[in-house]
């Protein structure tokens, strides 16, 4: 019966993990997507500021006028809102928007 040596071959080296390599790449992608959330998040920049010592919401459309409109057609329109005091803007109630109807 033929015997079996455990021992490796001096010429061969045994194989490396490349687990540690994995985890460190993993890591760093982890690093680098928790940095663009962070910086990413304020891309469109801040506000003149206008005000010292308050906050002042500004509005950058006092009043839209689409003109005659047939009933049932969806109109959309963006409002950009502001802060431009040098304090936090913080809203006691829920924004609202007043539709009116001309004449």
């Amino acid at each position: 019966m033929p015997r079996y040596s455990t021992k490796l071959n001096p010429k061969q080296k045994p194989k490396k993990s490349l687990l540690p390599f994995w985890l460190a790449l993993a890591g760093l992608g982890l690093v680098l997507i928790a940095g663009w959330a962070i910086w990413g998040s304020n891309a469109q920049g801040n506000a003149n500021v206008e005000v010292n010592g308050e906050p002042r919401l500004k509005v950058e459309k006092d009043a839209i006028d689409r003109g005659d409109i047939k009933l049932g057609t969806p109109i959309r329109d963006d409002i950009r809102v502001t802060n431009v005091g040098d304090q936090p803007l913080r809203f006691t109630e829920a924004p609202y928007i007043e539709v009116k109807e001309g004449c």
